[in-house]
């Protein structure tokens, strides 16, 4: 039996251990939607693909050196495998085109269409060959997120005219579309190995592979000739956008309810369309408001039944 003095230091240790994980989350939730904005400042200066291996490159070897440091055995040859996929579908494809993106559509948009991935799920769900129902509330989120999408691209009509923003749009969504395949490997996979520590090498081998593709393409510039503007955004990215948030995700993750760390997809798009208005002069009108509110509503009904069919 816990004496009352006991009691009360447990008390206070959870409470401080609750404090200190919702703080983490707050971290997450704001800086990983800065990143939108640091990749658009990046890619004004730079190739998109190089900027963004060059940022994968970093955040690879500093998470890599962390959990070598903790004695975390390597892969075995089998695992390896999966983890060359989830890293062509998780961070080559997505994050490399969601970089590339940004030098075509606003920090803003680009962010809210990032949010729109669990939308995929529920589209694999009606054509896949899971025999799975698929819960009405899903298909009423999936609704809503595209009407919330038409309702901001209603805005963006003219512009849908210009070739740059057309091709900004569609490796945008692609990106999305890679990032759900991703999520439902990762999630059948997961169980194989130490999922933190492969992040590392996911970004390692993915920073690669996003050079090789940027040299053979032409798109690269000479590392002596970037310039401290890139610079700055891949440090930001590397720092902040990998290593401290998504330690501090970890954190929140082991100590919060999956479900309360999920608002972070929600917060992530409000904070990258508000700075893009007040850093870059993006246009933040009703319409974005408004379509953005549904999009992210649309998206959360879809979260929330996926939720309820895992309990």
């Amino acid at each position: 039996m816990l004496t009352t003095g006991e009691k009360l230091t447990l008390s206070i240790s959870r409470q401080q251990t609750r404090s200190k994980a919702l703080f983490a989350l707050g971290i997450v939730s704001f800086f990983w939607g800065t990143t939108w904005l640091a990749s658009r400042q990046g890619v004004q200066h730079m190739p998109p693909l190089q900027m963004a291996a060059i940022r994968q490159l970093v955040a690879g070897i500093a998470f890599l050196a962390f959990f070598l440091s903790r004695g975390e055995p390597m892969p075995t040859a089998k695992e390896w495998g999966t983890i060359l996929q989830l890293g062509f579908f998780n961070i080559f494809l997505s994050n490399g085109l969601t970089t590339w993106g940004v030098k075509y559509i606003s920090a803003g948009l680009g962010a809210i269409i990032a949010a729109i991935f669990p939308l995929w799920l529920v589209i694999f769900g009606l054509f896949g060959s899971s025999k799975s129902k698929i819960e009405p509330r899903a298909l009423v989120g999936l609704v809503l997120g595209f009407a919330g999408v038409c309702v901001i691209f209603y805005e963006h009509l003219q512009e849908l005219f210009d070739a740059d923003f057309r091709f900004g749009i569609l490796i945008s969504l692609i990106a999305t579309l890679s990032w759900a395949v991703g999520a439902v490997y990762t999630k059948r996979e997961v169980n194989q190995f130490n999922p933190y520590f492969s992040i590392g090498l996911q970004m390692l081998l993915s920073g690669i592979m996003l050079y090789a593709v940027s040299a053979a393409t032409g798109a690269v510039i000479p590392i002596a000739r970037i310039p401290w503007q890139s610079w700055a955004a891949v440090a930001y990215l590397s720092i902040f956008g990998s290593i401290i948030s998504f330690l501090a995700y970890l954190y929140a993750l082991k100590h919060l309810p999956t479900e309360q760390v999920s608002i972070y997809a929600y917060i992530n798009p409000v904070v990258a369309v508000i700075l893009g208005a007040l850093v870059f002069g993006e246009k933040l009108t009703i319409f974005i408001g408004l379509g953005g509110a549904i999009t992210l509503y649309g998206v959360y009904l879809v979260n929330e039944s996926f939720r309820k069919s895992k309990q």
